[in-house]
């Protein structure tokens, strides 16, 4: 069987290991093979890539394969972040982008995954049919490609070629962002930002878009080792961030990811907002300040505040496996005011259906503007309003079969009781999640990026949330169905 399966967001590697040249090549081969199989090669392509080591040259290789299959190709200038390909996509009416990224993975991992031509992940349907030409690949070692200087691997000179040129995305996103965004808000409000790229992706677009001396940004040069920690947007992460915002006395702290598709937020007396949090207050900036009427989307993992404040909004809310692609399908078929899940992705009506952490970053910019208080006042109002809610993720590392094996133990004997607390009820969505008579719950499920399992949990209480996180551990760990749940 092929070692390259396309996970939740693309196919991601060590490089040197298994994200290789060859193997880059063999992935785009069977893209492009499906492209001309379905019809939508005539489309062209984008190549896009993030800030990592090497990514230009794996952009080149794509390029060169695409090319000698026929596929005309538009490969960006500069490293792009991923919302920034998938509207080249939409606004240039292309089949797709083949996006090179490990998002926030570290820096030792590349990855590459296809964004469809609606401008969002693609769905397990597509993806499927990539890995079955994937196979086909590996079994014939067939890849046409144009020459490429420096290149490694047979070279078809018969292929029939296209053409391969560089453009820019920046201007066209920018230009369509801040039609999303009330900047005039954001900048009457004199707000004192401080924006952290983490050396990524990023840079150049959030103080682009603001064009306000108020904004500050740090990490701002590109360095494929990420300051030497890996480029995601997390609350140990963002340190300088907090300390950036401390020495210029700032109102806003904003981060995004390796490709900035995750938003990271800091109030001004440095208190990191989780996704979670920052989701529950869109839904209500949106529906109440903005007006937006419609449905509101999350994954399983993703906080049930969302429920609570967007049933307050007048709001519908539907509920997706873990995964932006399936908050994506959502907005394809409905009235979406918002998509969001708890790893920091968003995305709203009127956008892509892909997550956007420079546009999250912007909304909550504008929120703050049009509020006139803290983030954290602002929260602990919502919670005064719909109740509290505390969430929590625990990531244990779980090497393969043994990842199934756990989520198929809790399929076959859920609890009765956790903590305590009777189960009122226990979907299998995606993964096990069990739902608890006081509106607690906890989801287990196998990561589709990394080797571990993560078991996410909410409840009313701090107290209530870790007695349920121990005894859900201890389950995982254990591998022992008959361990006690109280």
């Amino acid at each position: 069987m092929s070692r390259i399966r396309f996970g939740t967001d693309g196919w991601r590697a060590v490089m040197c290991e298994d994200f290789t040249f060859p193997n880059v090549r063999v992935v785009v081969q069977a893209i492009a093979g499906y492209l001309n199989e379905t019809g939508l090669a005539g489309k062209g392509v984008v190549v896009a890539y993030d800030a990592r080591f090497l990514s230009e040259r794996f952009a080149q290789e794509a390029a060169s394969v695409l090319a000698g299959n026929g596929i005309n190709v538009w490969v960006t200038s500069r490293d792009t972040p991923t919302p920034v390909a998938a509207h080249a996509v939409v606004h240039g009416r292309r089949a797709g982008a083949v996006m090179f990224t490990a998002s926030h993975n570290p820096p030792e991992y590349n990855g590459v995954k296809w964004i469809p031509e609606y401008g969002g992940p693609a769905m397990p349907d597509v993806t499927s049919e990539i890995e079955r030409h994937i196979a086909e690949v590996e079994a014939t070692g067939e890849v046409k490609r144009t020459g490429a200087a420096g290149a490694q691997g047979a070279v078809d000179r018969t292929a029939r070629t296209a053409s391969i040129a560089s453009f820019d995305p920046m201007g066209d996103y920018v230009d369509h962002v801040s039609r999303l965004v009330d900047l005039d808000a954001i900048r009457r409000a004199r707000l004192r930002i401080v924006y952290d790229p983490l050396h990524a992706s990023g840079r150049g677009y959030l103080d682009r878009i603001l064009q306000s001396r108020d904004v500050v940004v740090i990490n701002d040069r590109r360095d494929p080792l990420f300051g030497g920690s890996s480029p995601d947007p997390s609350e140990e992460r963002l340190k300088d961030l907090a300390s950036k915002m401390r020495e210029v006395g700032a109102n806003l702290g904003l981060a995004t990811d390796g490709d900035a598709d995750r938003f990271g937020v800091i109030d001004e007396d440095g208190t990191f907002l989780s996704p979670n949090q920052v989701i529950s207050l869109l839904v209500a900036h949106l529906a109440r300040n903005r007006g937006m009427k419609g449905v509101a989307v999350r994954t399983a993992a993703t906080s049930h505040m969302v429920d609570a404040v967007a049933r307050a909004c007048g709001l519908e809310v539907r509920e997706t496996p873990v995964g932006f692609k399936y908050i994506s399908a959502e907005m394809r078929r409905a009235k979406v005011v918002i998509g969001g899940e708890e790893s920091g992705g968003l995305s709203i009506g009127g956008h892509v259906p892909e997550k956007d952490g420079i546009l999250a970053c912007l909304l909550v910019a504008e929120m703050r503007a049009v509020t006139g208080r803290p983030l954290k006042e602002t929260f602990y109002a919502l919670m005064d309003e719909v109740g509290p809610f505390y969430s929590r993720r625990v990531d244990l590392h779980v090497e393969g079969p043994a990842r199934e094996r756990v989520i198929g133990m809790l399929c076959d004997s859920p609890p009765c009781e956790v903590a305590g607390v009777s189960v009122s009820r226990v979907s299998t969505l995606d993964g096990v999640k069990t739902e608890l008579a006081d509106g607690s719950w906890f989801l287990v499920r196998a990561s589709g990026t990394e080797p571990v399992v993560r078991i996410y949990a909410e409840a009313p209480s701090e107290e209530r949330l870790s007695a349920i996180l121990d005894s859900a551990r201890r389950i995982v760990e254990t591998g022992d169905a008959a361990a006690t749940w109280a």
